[in-house]
């Protein structure tokens, strides 16, 4: 039996929906993911201060105790702008490219640290660039404000980017 045109199907509406009554909860969530994903590179990269020091870098590289406390705020942003759709749309296509920004963003340390593969993490860096884009053209359509606090994030990564290439390049 075939729905008429225009009629929506209400379990996926109700499957889109963000529940009500959750928001502190869910918002803990997101903050948890991105957490996790912070603690990843952590692990990934447990002599990155050595690593960093030790590498020929551009004169204008930042000092290695700056990374830390930007991506503290990148990554509280990157959650609360997940939350911010979340509490729009529940969870949607919109969501597709955050977390292919999250998996490319936990990708990029284990292969610039632990494997010291600089090339190939400035094609991760590239890809995760292009997922951010991606991300914050996915969550404007739902929320201004969300894509708005994603825009810190894609600075920071368009910046460390041209790091990682100037890295690569020196230490080749």
């Amino acid at each position: 039996m075939s729905r008429a045109r225009g009629t929506r199907d209400p379990m996926t509406a109700l499957a889109r929906r963000a529940p009500r009554g959750t928001g502190i909860v869910a918002l803990a969530a997101f903050v948890a993911v991105c957490a996790a994903v912070a603690a990843g590179g952590a692990l990934a990269a447990a002599d990155s201060g050595a690593t960093y020091a030790a590498l020929q870098r551009p004169s204008w590289a930042p000092p290695s105790w700056l990374f830390g406390p930007v991506w503290t705020v990148l990554y509280a942003s990157i959650a609360v702008s997940g939350w911010l759709v979340w509490r729009r749309i529940g969870f949607g296509n919109a969501f597709w490219p955050y977390g292919v920004q999250l998996a490319l963003n936990a990708a990029w340390t284990p292969v610039f640290f632990a494997a010291d593969a600089y090339g190939a993490a400035v094609a991760v860096i590239a890809a995760l660039w292009l997922a951010i884009g991606a991300n914050v053209h996915a969550f404007r359509r739902h929320d201004r404000g969300a894509a708005l606090l994603l825009l810190p994030y894609w600075a920071w990564v368009t910046f460390a980017g041209a790091l990682n290439l100037a890295i690569w390049w020196l230490n080749r």
